[in-house]
This record gives C-alpha cells, structure tokens and sequence, in this order.
C-alpha cells in the first residue's frame, strides 16, 4: 500500500502515535538526503541501525538453507564489483517485540509485509524480536508505518542502544516463577527507548527479566542488565522485588553476569538501570569496539568499583515521575482467557498427538490452562502460516502470544479441552511439529545466508542435522531427546553456542590448497539457570563431519551416563581429553581430489572458495611450518582447557598464554626472515607486522582478537581465578582463529596477484 492509497490513509497513517509518525517522517527525509550526499554514510549508517534497518549478504537471491530456498521478489543491482552499500542489494528489517508480546493483528500485518516487501517468509530471533530479510530501504519507511499502525517499533532494534527487553516467554503463567515480570520488562522498554542517557553508548545494552532463577528464563547470566524476580517479606508484607545483575554477554568472549544488589525494590529497577546507562555512557569504551559492552567495563573497574559508581549516580539522578508510575496499575497487561468453563472430553490416542502433547504442551499456574510452543524449524514462519496461525489465536486464546529466545512462538491460555481441536488445527496449518525444546529444536543464527559476519552456513547445518535427528525421533533414548544444539556462523556466538550442550561456531581452515568450512565444537555449557555456564572449543571439525560428530558423542553419551546425569557433568566426569579421542578422527580432511563434498558447505553446492593455491617448494614449505605451529596453538589451548577442569589455574593460565605465542610465532615467520627469540621480540614485531599495519584486522573482528593477545601479556602477573583463565583461554583459541583467517586471506590475495 503506498500513501496515496485513501485506505492506506484511513486505515493505517491515523493509527500511528504522533511521535513515531514524526521519527519515521524524519528517517524517510534522512534516507533522502543520504542519497543526496548531504549526509556522512558513517553517520547515516548509526542512523538507520537504530531504526532496525540493516545491511546483510546478497546471494544472488537463492539460497537452499536445508529448510526452503529463499528467492527474492526484484531484482538488485550487480554485486560483483564489490560490496556496495545499503542502496545496492537487499537487507534487513529487525522488529522490536518487547518481552516477545505479539497479537493476532500484528501476525497478520507481518504475513502482509513479509509477503509485499521480503521473501514471504518472517523471522524469530533469539532476542524475541521479528527480522525481514531481502528488503529494499526504500520501502523501510512505508514498512515501518505499517507496523507502529499496530503497535511495533523498530527503533533502537539495532546500533548503540538498548536493545529489545526480553523476558521468560511463560511470564504470568509459569508454574515456578515469583512473580509476572511482564509490566516490568514493558516499562523497562520503554522508560529506556530514545532516553537521552542512552545514546552516547559505544556499542549494544541487551537487559532481561526472569522469574526464577532456576530455568533458562531470560537467561540473565548473559545479558548486560539482568533481573531475576524475588519477594521478601517486610514486617509480614510480602514485597516485590529482584536481584539485578550487570556485565554479562556471549559474543566472541562470554562473560557471566555479576550480581548487583541482592534485591532491589521495583520501585528502583528504572532509575537503577538510567544509571547504569549513564555509567556506562560516560565510561564505557568508544574506541575500541572490541571492548566497548558493559561487561568489559565491570571488568576493568571490579564488581565492587562499578556498584560504588552505579549507587553514586543513582543518588544523583533528577526525579522521574515513570520511574514509579506504572506501579499505579501494574496489572493493565495481565491476559485473561478466551474460552472458559470448557469440558474437556477424551484426548486422542495417536502417537503424533501424543508426541506433540508431551513435548510441546506445558500446563500452567491456572488450573485447566496451558502453554503450547510452536516450533518453528529455523525461526521462520511463511506468511499463509502467519494467517493461518492469527485466525486460530482469536479463536482459542485471543492475544495471549509470546515468541521465545529459540525461535518458537508460544501460545498461552489455552483450554485443556481444546488441546486436540488445537494441534487439528495446527497440524494443517504445518505447524504442529513435535519435538519443541528438545535436540530437533535446533537454534540457528542466519550464517552465510544473510550475515555479513558469517564464517560458515549455521543454518544450513542445523536444518541437515534436524532432517537427521528427526527421522530417529521416535525411537531416540529419552536423555538423548533433552539435548540442546546451538549453532552460530561466526564465534559471536548470536546462536547462543556458549550455552548448549553441543554447540558449534563457524571457522575456516585452508587444506589442499582450499578453505574448508568447519565448526568449533563447544562442550560444557548449561542453558538452565539463566545461562548456568558457559562452554568452550575443543576443537574445528569439516562442517560435513559434524552430524558424524553428533552421532557419536550422543551416542557415547547414551552409553556411559549416570542416571540423572546432565551432558555438561557428564563431560566434566569423563573429561574433554576423552571426548576429544573419540572425534578425532572426524577433524581430518580428504583431499580435494578425494572427496571435493567438503569443500562446500552444507545447503550451497559451490565450493567454499573460488581461488585454488599454487603451491611451489617454498610455498609449501612455509604453509606446512605455519599449519605445524597452529596445530600446536590449538594444541596448548586445548591442554590449557584439561588444566583447567583440574582447577590448577596458574598451568592453565601458561598455557592458554603459551599457545597465543606460538601463534603469534607462527604468523610471524610468514613475513620476517629470522624468527624472534624473546616474547618481548614477538611482541614488537607481531604489533609492527599485523597490528599496526591492519592487516590483522578481519572483517568482522576488527583487530579485537590481535588485542588479546596484547593483554594477555600486560596483564601477566596478574592473580588469575576460574573465571578469568576460562576467559584468556577462550580468548586465546580465538587469537588462533584470528591467525588462520589472517593467513587464508593473505594466501587468496598472493594467488590473485
């Protein structure tokens, strides 16, 4: 519809809040001017990423991602002499959800726009948020109009915000949660949106709301500003409140939230966060990006500095009617039922009922009520399944729909005796697939598909190991069934990698004269209690090996687990030493002439690169010394990480140094005749040959991984503890993939010259 449409007047303009009309008019004039070279590209670029408007990776329009190959509606520009920018090609449109709440309305105004504007297909994110992609920015202010006409933004979903406020999908209706967090996350979102203490951030504020501590909830171990939900009683009052955490995130280098305060009042969660923010504003990094979140900051100053400086801002903070005023009726968001007094009669016996109604269906704190999650493969949805699935929420629950941080969407509220209508309904609507939460609900990031970042396609991946786990769904081993697996395209860990029982992030090696796609393997993490803990690498597996991998390491597990016993303890008692034996094997790569399949990657049947590289005897030479002193990086971080599960920090500590040296060692005999003999020698000579020449520098690492490094050795004498070795050896494994990325772009710019 465009704005000369009378309907589109009457009907959609005259909904929209005045203020948002107003800052989309405002982007549609930038837009213009951008065009008209009035406005900086770098400043335009902040501009539209705070509108949600992205640039992502153009693939000629298809792209077989294992779940449906995606084409696009117009034709773009040729990509072929370069990158171009946002006007050249298709991106995407990321849409702000606050604690996932979506209506039937707002369903179908996404099928309309999906179907008009992107590929016809809409997707949920691990942050609760909706994406677009293959969208012209063109056409974002038009979209954008349309979506605040139901009531969604898309400002601050991207840039140097706050971003979307997630919350525990099952908010106010689970059966272990203290409270409902929902009117607090909704007044956290927008107290904080467009706030004039938030815009001076070096990079992304991600906060989240649980209701208990013990599920994975919102996940607030790995998140920048977290509330876990408590009540205390006061002079025999029960009093609301929570435990605030700051300094938490995955990204390449995870770091575990710290806890603020204890409990804080819900009186005082907003202006606790505004100062939070302005803490940060004023001394978060802003030069290096690298070390510009929130967690790095608690981690210069100490827990105990930052509070100090958080309670003193707080005491200093000018009154604000909003910080309370919600309280007044805090119940104006609380969903009722659609359908009551239901008699519920005989459920069906059959197996894909059963299976569904075991996996998919949770009761809820109200008797006779229940949540349903719908998988969803990948986090997409097309868009006659949006209005499909619009037409049977207003029949069985209204408004009452939550998406969740693994791309499902939930359904709450429903009638038990409306459970079999429901999965009727579903199943013919294609979206009754069983098995949500368990190891064939694989969460994704988009990968090559459409990120500019992305290593290795994840999402092709996921869906050749959910065509595989689900064809032996049935007759899988209950403990095998409760799995996890969490694939990123890159080591930002957007899939969430860090926290999975098998996670995986892209990476890529140089073998046979080509690039290999591979994914790390990360063992040792734990999704409930908020993010428990955190995995690490043990090692790059061929991309095409690793449904091999998983195979044999749940199928080990199947074997020698104890009763009751979680994956993550599992690995601890056997140790990563073992589990590393039993895939050894599966690291090794054929030759190309042997076997070209491992060249491609999984969903793209090209090869991984274009370029073949000539190998003379001193070339060969040299590839086989740099690859010997990488296998022994990888080596010594892996050993750090046994040192490590045996608690002796300061071995692991050494070695975790160790293998960024012999790195380091290793990149620097490509470039100088004579290898340096003192650390302080590879040092100097690291930072003049890699560092300050940018040649180091990687598209999506910026140099952050060369600056480990750096710190690593300025902070030697440092005490270590568990927490800080675990993060030097995961910045360490992170240095080497720096290195082997350095070293296959150098090879493909030698064989083009």
């Amino acid at each position: 519809m465009k704005a000369s449409n009378p309907f589109w007047r009457e009907k959609i303009l005259d909904r929209i809040p005045k203020n948002l009309a107003e800052e989309i008019d405002a982007f549609e004039t930038e837009i213009k001017l951008r065009k008209d070279g009035k406005i900086d590209e770098k400043v335009f670029a902040e501009t539209r990423l705070r509108r949600g408007a992205y640039g992502q990776r153009y693939d000629n329009g298809h792209r077989n991602d294992g779940n449906r190959t995606r084409k696009l509606k117009f034709p773009c520009a040729d990509l072929t002499k370069g990158p171009g920018t946002v006007w050249d090609a298709p991106g995407m449109l990321r849409i702000k959800l606050p604690y996932g709440g979506t209506t039937a309305e707002q369903l179908e105004m996404m099928a309309e726009l999906a179907e008009e504007y992107a590929d016809g297909i809409s997707h949920v994110t691990t942050r609760q948020d909706w994406q677009l992609h293959f969208i012209h920015i063109d056409d974002t202010p038009t979209i954008m109009r349309r979506l605040a006409a139901v009531g969604i933004t898309t400002r601050e979903a991207c840039g140097n915000s706050v971003r979307n406020v997630t919350a525990c999908p099952c908010a106010g209706v689970c059966t272990t949660e203290a409270f409902d967090v929902t009117p607090y996350a909704h007044a956290l979102t927008y107290f904080l949106m467009g706030h004039p203490d938030c815009q001076d951030f070096g990079r992304k504020v991600k906060p989240a709301f649980s209701g208990c501590a013990e599920k994975a909830c919102g996940l607030v171990n790995m998140h920048d500003i977290g509330f876990i939900a408590k009540t205390r009683t006061v002079n025999g009052k029960v009093e609301r409140g929570f435990e605030m955490y700051v300094g938490g995130g995955l990204g390449a280098a995870p770091r575990q939230a710290k806890v603020l305060q204890e409990f804080v009042t819900e009186g005082e969660i907003l202006p606790l966060s505004q100062a939070i923010a302005r803490v940060f504003g004023r001394l978060g990094e802003k030069a290096n990006r690298s070390r510009a979140r929130v967690k790095f900051l608690v981690e210069k100053l100490g827990i105990e500095e930052f509070r100090k400086l958080v309670f003193e801002e707080r005491a200093i903070l000018a009154d604000d009617p909003r910080w309370t005023s919600y309280l007044k009726d805090i119940h104006a968001l609380d969903e009722k039922p659609v359908r009551e007094d239901i008699v519920a009669g005989p459920e069906p016996t059959d197996a894909d009922y059963k299976d569904w109604r075991r996996t998919n269906v949770a009761d809820q704190r109200q008797p006779g009520y229940h949540m349903v999650e719908i998988n969803l493969p990948l986090g997409d949805i097309t868009s006659d399944q949006l209005r499909a699935l619009a037409d049977i929420c207003r029949k069985y629950i209204g408004d009452a729909i939550r998406t969740t941080v693994e791309q499902n969407l939930l359904l709450r509220w429903v009638a038990a005796a409306d459970l079999p209508a429901l999965f009727t309904d579903l199943k013919s609507a294609n979206l009754a697939s069983k098995g949500a939460g368990t190891i064939v609900d694989i969460t994704s990031c988009p990968g090559t598909d459409t990120c500019k970042l992305g290593t290795s396609a994840s999402r092709g991946l996921a869906g050749e190991l959910m065509n595989r786990l689900s064809e032996k769904y049935y007759s899988m081993d209950e403990a095998i069934k409760g799995l996890k697996i969490k694939i990123s395209g890159c080591f930002n860990s957007c899939g969430q990698h860090h926290i999975s029982d098998l996670g995986f992030f892209g990476v890529g090696r140089m073998f046979d004269g080509h690039t290999v796609p591979h994914f790390q393997v990360v063992l040792g993490g734990q999704w409930d209690q908020n993010g428990g803990s955190y995995g690490l690498g043990i090692g790059a597996v061929p991309s095409k090996n690793i449904p091999a991998t998983v195979d044999r390491l749940t199928e080990a597990f199947l074997k020698d687990h104890k009763d009751g016993e979680r994956f993550k303890d599992y690995v601890e008692r056997v140790g990563k030493g073992s589990i590393k034996e039993m895939i050894n094997d599966l690291m090794t790569i054929p030759k190309h002439s042997e076997d070209p399949s491992f060249y491609s990657d999984w969903g793209d049947t090209r090869e991984y690169t274009k370029d073949d590289i000539g190998i003379g005897e001193c070339a060969g030479e040299l590839v086989s010394s740099f690859v010997f002193d990488m296998t022994a990086s990888e080596r010594l971080v892996f050993e750090a990480q046994l040192a490590l599960d045996k608690k002796d920090v300061d071995d692991a500590a050494r070695l975790a140094w160790k293998a960024m040296e012999t790195a380091a060692t290793g990149m620097l005999k490509l470039k100088l005749p004579n290898v340096p003999k003192t650390t302080e020698d590879v040092l100097k000579h690291f930072r003049e040959q890699y560092y300050d020449t940018k040649l180091f520098f990687d598209p999506f690492a910026g140099g952050k991984f060369a600056g480990y490094f750096f710190d690593a050795w300025e902070n030697r004498a440092k005490k270590h503890t568990v927490e800080s070795v675990h993060t030097l050896i995961e910045e360490a494994g992170l240095f080497a993939e720096g290195c082997y990325n350095c070293h296959a772009r150098m090879s493909e710019k030698t064989v083009k010259a």
